[in-house]
């Protein structure tokens, strides 16, 4: 008799990303840009998780315990990177304009792109956009600092160590919401199971009925092995990206912090340590999301400020009917509010010690950033059509292995006397949504203009495309 002493057994749906040394940037035709190669671009691994020839992923093995080589790195690229570029900056600016026109010159002269170019000047938030139509330039902003790549492939702050912006992020979001691009509306990835896998746990779960104390483990490693594999889909951007990348593995992290087989850096309350038996009625779904209320518009539509931490965990609970549908309940359990709430409220504390996160509040804040320049008709104000940042044959970004199938992961403990089904989810990005009339703040005070004034173009030298 199975009595008060269940297990309660999380079995995630879980994403991963690719890990390549594949170049950034190519010619058009092809290639690694003439004379500069593939040696002339930054290493783009990402992360803690990797991915086989044929797509399917699994985590990667921790490098750097004592973290020695993150700061020999950390040194070395404060002999290497522009002292100018390393002072710590409070409003960056970087004219995206002049950037592509630098790119292309220095693609089509068949030299390499910089580093400084690839991290985006060092900028580790995008706070503003402005456009300047005396000039037609299309320039972001935001705090900025030295750069240096961390043992575990992350770029970061010198100073601060938060996630600094990548170029080829940038360009993913920009063509998503380019200036002949009015199809996307949702930028997204979801790690989901076959229904013949869900119908298969149904069974399993049934099968297996009571379940002895010893037998715990057992009975949780039959019932992921009868979900099989999941499947990775992600729309809106190609998944052969390292935008994509970082969407999955944020995914996939998050999902291992709530079922507790990941410890944070700062305090999280996982969904195991608080579930209980009410908490195993339905299947947990928990998703990254925008802040849709964090942006700012000038009155004419030519500024806005991003503000916040930009980022929000949410959950629901699904169904699984027995033929292995699911089915959203619009509903939410009182482990996953606490889960997520507390997720929530740490986000800016995690992206300061988790790059990762960072990583991700980036993206959301450029794809955000991108559909203000689409949706205010900033590309033709400023007459910029982005042939270069917009053509994947002449600035390739499409480099990396696609996601396409996981398995799941499980933990198990005892509480209770029912069995936690399983855990999806994913990450979705509406940068719409933030620009919809009920959602953006217009700036009727001129405090964003007031901020735009004070960027100054005069001293500007031919070529420069960055400023403090």
């Amino acid at each position: 008799m199975l009595g008060r002493y269940s297990f309660l057994a999380a079995l995630m749906f879980l994403a991963a990303v690719a890990l390549s040394t594949q170049p950034i940037f190519a010619q058009a035709g092809g290639g690694g840009g003439g004379g500069g190669g593939d040696d002339a671009v930054a290493n783009t691994a990402a992360g803690g998780v990797k991915i086989d020839a044929e797509g399917f992923l699994s985590s990667r093995a921790k490098v750097d315990a004592t973290g020695a080589l993150t700061m020999r790195r950390l040194n070395e690229a404060k002999v290497s990177v522009d002292q100018k570029l390393q002072k710590q900056s409070k409003l960056r600016k970087v004219s995206l304009v002049r950037l592509e026109k630098q790119v292309r010159e220095l693609l089509d002269a068949g030299k390499p792109i910089p580093d400084d170019m690839q991290y985006m000047a060092g900028l580790t938030r995008i706070t503003h956009v402005f456009y300047y139509p005396e000039t037609d330039d299309i320039v972001v902003a935001g705090p900025a600092e030295g750069y240096f790549r961390t043992a575990n492939d992350h770029v970061v702050g010198m100073s601060t160590g938060q996630a600094v912006l990548q170029l080829q992020d940038l360009i993913v979001a920009l063509r998503a919401f380019g200036p002949d691009n009015n199809n996307t509306r949702v930028i997204s990835v979801s790690i989901d199971p076959t229904q013949e896998g869900l119908r298969n746990f149904n069974n399993e779960k049934r099968r297996l009925g009571a379940v002895a104390p010893n037998q715990a483990m057992n009975a949780a490693r039959h019932l992921r092995d009868s979900l099989g594999y999941q499947e990775v889909s992600i729309k809106g951007v190609s998944p052969n990206t390292h935008f994509a990348q970082v969407l999955a593995e944020a995914d996939y992290n998050m999902k291992l912090i709530g079922i507790g087989l990941e410890r944070p850096r700062v305090k999280i309350t996982s969904f195991m340590e608080v579930a209980t038996t009410r908490s195993a009625s339905a299947m947990q779904r928990w998703f990254f999301q925008p802040n849709y209320n964090s942006v700012t518009v000038a009155e004419d539509s030519m500024a806005m400020e991003l503000t916040g931490s930009g980022v929000q965990l949410l959950g629901e609970n699904e169904t699984i009917s027995n033929n292995g549908l699911r089915v959203r309940t619009g509903k939410l359990n009182k482990a996953s509010v606490k889960f997520t709430t507390s997720f929530t409220k740490a986000y800016d504390k995690l992206a300061e010690v988790t790059p990762l996160y960072g990583e991700l509040r980036n993206l959301m804040d450029i794809s955000i950033a991108a559909a203000f320049i689409q949706k205010m008709g900033l590309y033709e104000k400023a007459g910029w059509s982005m042939d270069s940042f917009g053509d994947e044959s002449i600035v390739s970004v499409e480099r990396f292995r696609a996601p396409k199938k996981v398995d799941a992961v499980l933990n198990a403990v005892w509480k209770g006397s029912y069995l936690l089904p399983a855990i999806a989810g994913g990450v979705t990005i509406q940068p719409r949504v933030c620009l919809n009339s009920d959602k953006m703040t217009v700036d009727t005070e001129g405090k964003i203009n007031e901020v735009k004034s004070s960027v100054v173009f005069d001293n500007l030298q031919d070529g420069q495309w960055w400023w403090d």
